[in-house]
């Protein structure tokens, strides 16, 4: 049950970042189309804006693919069957407030009726658990909780 509760959550993640691949992948093949496509109108100055804005959304499309390759290669680094008792990258972490999984943002996941919040190392709540273990008190936001367990 321990890694396959784990595993159940990975697999959300990486489904959760192969969905946002698929999308950027299609938005970048049809920026590509609509610039292939793109001919030399006689209104040549609304044209080269309708190319300019284009090739500004195949930047903007590339910085995001940019950044789910990261993700990618965040998932790849996880070794699922790891356990840990000092909460890490690939921790699972059950609190009197929530349930997180350290590993990339992807938001809420539910697993074997329970909630948990996909979250990534870098963001203000996991920089305040990682490094901890069971037992220990954490305040974030006026709040205070307690890690009940660490997997």
């Amino acid at each position: 049950m321990n890694s396959s509760l784990k595993h159940t959550l990975f697999e959300q993640c990486q489904h959760f970042v192969d969905g946002r691949l698929n999308a950027i992948q299609q938005t970048i093949s049809e920026i590509q189309e609509s610039l292939s496509s793109e001919t030399k109108s006689s209104a040549g100055d609304k044209h080269e804006t309708g190319r300019a804005m284009l090739q500004l959304e195949r930047e903007k499309a590339g910085q995001q693919l940019a950044e789910i390759q990261k993700l990618n290669q965040i998932l790849s680094k996880i070794d699922l069957s790891k356990p840990s008792k000092t909460i890490g990258l690939g921790s699972l972490v059950f609190t009197t407030q929530a349930h997180y999984f350290i590993i990339i943002s992807a938001g809420q996941l539910l697993a074997q009726d329970q909630q948990f919040y996909a979250i990534s190392a870098n963001t203000p709540i996991a920089k305040l658990l990682l490094g901890k273990q069971a037992g220990d008190l954490i305040t974030f936001r006026n709040q205070e909780f307690t890690i009940i367990e660490v997997r």
